[in-house]
Formats: C-alpha cells, sequence, structure tokens
C-alpha cells in the first residue's frame, strides 16, 4: 500500500506542522479475534473492577463530536496505569508454559508448581509501566524478577519498581536496546515487544490490554465510532485492531498517537515497512520506542485507520486540560486528546469518541 500524499499537513494551530497518515481500507480489515479467556481471568482475580469511563461533555462541544469519553487507567489493580492488564495474562500464560502446565491453569496451579520446583527468575525490559508490573506479578507469584529500564524513565518511575522487590538495571540506552539485554539475561522473558521466535508472549501481553476494550463496549452497549490511543512499541494498538477487526459489528476509527520525538509507527507506515527512528527525547516517556513490534507491525499496517504525531507541548496541554476536567492522567495518557485534537480537522464528525488515558501522572513523571 503505497502512503497518501499529504502524510505531512498543516494542523489549526499557527505554525505547527503535524505528521499524518491514514488508511481507507482499514475497516474492511479482519483479522483473528483475541482469546476469550482474558476477561475471565482478569475478572477472577482479587481486586479486579472496571477502570472509569469518564463522559466529559464540555470537552465533547469544544470538539465539535457528539460524545467524549476518557477511559481512565490511573488506577488498575492498584498501580497507575494499564499494564498489569497485559503483564497478568503474559506471565499466567508464560508460567503455565515454563511449567508444563495447560492453559486452562488457575493462578493456585501456578503457585503449586513454583513451590514443588524451582523458581523461576522473570526479567523485562521497560520505559517505565511495563517493568512495574511484571514486578508486581512476580512479587504475587513469589518470584524474584529483574527489570532493565530504558534511558529517560523517571527516578520515581524505577523506585516503584524496586519497592515490588524486583532487581532495577538503569541503562543510559533506547528502549529497543534495553529489550535486547534483558533478552540475554537469565531468566523467563516477559517482553511486549516481538521478534522473529519470540511471538507467543508478546500476543499474550496483548490479549491482555483487550479486557479495557470489552469495558468500554459493555459500558457503552457496543463500540464507540473512534477509539484513540497512545502508541509506544505497538502493544496496545494491537490489541485495539484485534478486539475491533476480530468481529463482525461496527468498525470504529482506531487513531494511533505517537510523540513526534519517537513515532516509529507513523514513519512505518509512511514508508511502507517497518522502520525505525533515531532516539529521542520526550515526556512522554512510556511511547519513546524507536521502532514497532515486529509481531506488531503487521496488524497495525492494515487495522490501524490513522496515525498521527503530537509534540511534548501538546502533550502538557492535554494533561492540564484533564485535569481541569478531574481526570488524572501523565503525559502518554494525555497523549490521545493531544492526538485527538490533531487528528479531527482530518476526520468526519465523529458521533461517540474513547480516549485511552493510559497512565495516572504518578506512573512516569514529566521529566522536567
Amino acid at each position: 500500500m503505497q502512503p497518501p500524499a499529504d502524510t505531512v499537513w498543516t494542523s489549526p494551530l499557527p505554525g505547527r506542522r503535524t505528521a499524518w497518515f491514514s488508511n481507507p481500507d482499514a475497516r474492511s480489515w479482519r483479522c483473528e479475534p483475541p482469546s476469550r479467556d482474558v476477561a475471565a481471568f482478569h475478572t477472577g482475580l482479587s481486586g479486579y473492577a472496571p477502570t472509569p469511563l469518564v463522559e466529559l461533555p464540555g470537552l465533547a462541544a469544544e470538539l465539535g463530536v457528539g460524545r467524549l469519553l476518557v477511559k481512565d487507567e490511573s488506577s488498575r489493580f492498584g498501580l497507575p496505569a494499564f499494564k498489569i492488564l497485559g503483564a497478568s495474562w503474559g506471565v499466567h500464560r508464560a508460567l503455565t508454559g515454563h511449567y508444563g502446565l495447560p492453559a486452562s491453569a488457575t493462578a493456585d496451579d501456578v503457585r503449586t508448581a513454583i513451590g514443588e520446583r524451582r523458581p523461576v527468575r522473570l526479567v523485562t525490559a521497560t520505559d517505565g509501566n511495563h517493568g512495574r508490573a511484571v514486578a508486581r506479578m512476580a512479587r504475587l507469584y513469589g518470584l524474584p524478577a529483574q527489570v532493565f529500564v530504558a534511558a529517560g524513565v523517571h527516578p520515581s518511575a524505577c523506585a516503584a519498581i524496586e519497592r515490588e522487590g524486583a532487581r532495577v538495571t538503569v541503562l543510559d540506552v533506547p528502549y529497543d536496546e534495553a529489550v535486547r539485554r534483558a533478552a540475554a539475561a537469565d531468566g523467563l522473558l516477559v517482553q511486549d515487544m516481538g521478534w522473529s521466535g519470540y511471538e507467543d508472549v508478546p500476543r499474550w501481553i496483548c490479549e491482555g490490554y483487550t479486557t479495557m476494550f470489552t469495558e468500554i463496549d459493555e459500558r457503552l452497549g457496543g463500540p464507540p465510532d473512534l477509539v484513540a490511543f497512545p502508541v509506544g512499541v505497538g502493544s496496545l494498538a494491537q490489541a485495539a485492531v484485534t478486539h475491533y477487526r476480530g468481529g463482525t459489528g461496527l468498525q470504529p476509527t482506531l487513531l494511533a498517537v505517537e510523540p513526534d520525538a519517537a513515532a516509529s509507527l507513523l514513519a512505518s507506515l509512511v514508508a511502507g515497512r517497518r522502520t525505525s527512528v533515531p532516539p529521542g527525547r520526550t515526556i512522554m516517556a512510556g511511547l519513546n520506542c524507536t521502532t514497532p513490534s515486529e509481531t506488531a507491525w503487521p496488524i497495525l499496517r492494515a487495522g490501524v485507520d490513522a496515525a498521527v504525531a503530537v509534540s511534548d507541548a501538546d502533550a502538557g496541554r492535554a494533561v492540564r486540560d484533564l485535569e481541569e476536567l478531574g481526570v488524572d492522567a501523565g503525559p502518554c495518557g494525555a497523549a490521545s486528546l493531544a492526538g485527538l485534537r490533531a487528528a479531527l480537522p482530518r476526520l468526519p464528525r465523529q458521533g461517540t469518541v474513547v480516549l485511552l488515558s493510559t497512565e495516572g501522572r504518578e506512573a512516569n513523571p514529566a521529566l522536567t
């Protein structure tokens, strides 16, 4: 598929140019749906409750959409970000495989296997929230964990991972290199970035995220007209596509939002092939990924309707706007609002719009 001629366009904000990509065929594309076991697994975990879907009528009127709702993930299972949804399912499935248990095994079955055999160390790399979520799951299963932290992550986020009991290795390298270091370490890798030969765990992590969309659809009585979500390595975006392109019902517009300092998905979509961008710096630290996941890329290329890149200033404004409306959003979570503002001039009028606010401000405070 060739990129459209107008991949760079002038936004309504004076002096601002914004990168843009659209795929008019995305809503007609279909894929295999995610596992139906995921939502049931999450609802069976202690402390489960759907996160709020907050309606903001004033902001809807300002932006000219019918309804605007924010999926507030600032407190999911007691953590300030959505990542525990993917980490819990990914760790569970990885451990059942490691200990030779059936996929239907319960968490108690896994704990029994751990007690009867040698405990395994969980290993992962992170640019923020994923590492803390894996560390939390390791603690719940009584396992050691090592988390490799990429450059640009706030010290308080590293301290939060350590408080979960994990060994933290802080690296002055981009996220992609931190993943390579984690993959070479001794232990069971639980990573949300996939590559050839390492596909199962990233797929399970992506499946875990689909519980968010199940909750949204149940609350609204069906899919919204547009869903905007932030993109780092592409796992959440893959979850959005597989959830909404894996069925036969209404197909919402799927809008991917990245920082302009690390817009690797956008660059790949424009180029028509998976590609990398130079390492950058952004207050959206959890989105600072230079290459899309190899396993996510084919799905995103086919199923994402539109992609846009936003600046740190845009994200900062969105953080403040949401805070004034009572929504606790960090820069990564608020990126969805910034992206919607940038994209709306290129989209038809929207009815019901859902923004994924993937983290609260505690998750990964902006570096100043």
